[in-house]
């Protein structure tokens, strides 16, 4: 008996780290954030929280993809232009996993073997072994949403060529759970059509799956 697709979910895992307290912003666009060995990667997702001063309002919250790391500095994508911000107030909580919005379709994993011929003078047939398995890609489309945080940690993955951990869950709760690179992420519209997108993952390892 199949099951239907709709309500399938793609994330990426970001890190498991501990919350980053007591952490300096500096105003700008990006805004600058300092603390002394953060620990935080290019493409981690962490939402903000305990910042204080007149422009708190635009950090405490919200889901954000760091870039831009340096080992006592990152970035965040938020203009906080003319503001202010008391030093060493936020809180920087890693998510384990961030969602990637609006998957339309996916085609994976679509992995294969070598074939690796062993046949020799005496074979009355060719004679064959199995190669390592590859599992290949995941293709993910999307409806391209540039501020969907999901959406920028896989184009921050790509840039950055960090290897990530994903997880699809499909409709029944079962999850296929692998590690892989993005080596894609194309986005494209037109006349009278929607912003659409595409995300490949070149997967690396297994592919682990739980009913």
């Amino acid at each position: 008996m199949g099951f239907e697709a709709q309500g399938a979910m793609l994330e990426i895992g970001t890190t498991a780290g501990a919350p980053v307290a007591t952490v300096t912003a500096a105003v700008g666009f990006p805004t600058i954030i300092t603390k002394v060995s953060h620990g935080l990667d290019d493409g981690d997702v962490v939402t903000l929280s305990a910042f204080a001063g007149a422009s708190a309002a635009l950090m405490n919250g919200f889901d954000v993809v760091v870039t831009n790391v340096t080992t006592d500095t990152l970035a965040v994508d938020i203009n906080t232009v003319g503001g202010t911000l008391t030093a060493a107030n936020g809180t920087l909580t890693p998510k384990v996993w961030q969602e990637i919005g609006e998957i339309v379709d996916w085609t994976g994993p679509s992995g294969t073997a070598a074939v690796i011929d062993v046949t020799h003078l005496k074979s009355t047939r060719k004679e064959k072994l199995m190669g390592v398995p590859d599992e290949g890609q995941f293709t993910f489309n999307i409806n391209f949403v540039p501020a969907d945080t999901g959406q920028i940690a896989a184009k921050a993955a790509r840039a950055t060529r960090v290897k990530k951990d994903f997880r699809v869950t499909y409709s029944t709760g079962a999850t296929q759970t692998f590690d892989g690179f993005v080596l894609g992420f194309a986005s494209s519209g037109g006349v009278d059509g929607k912003m659409a997108g595409s995300i490949t993952v070149e997967i690396t390892g297994e592919v682990v799956t739980t009913p």
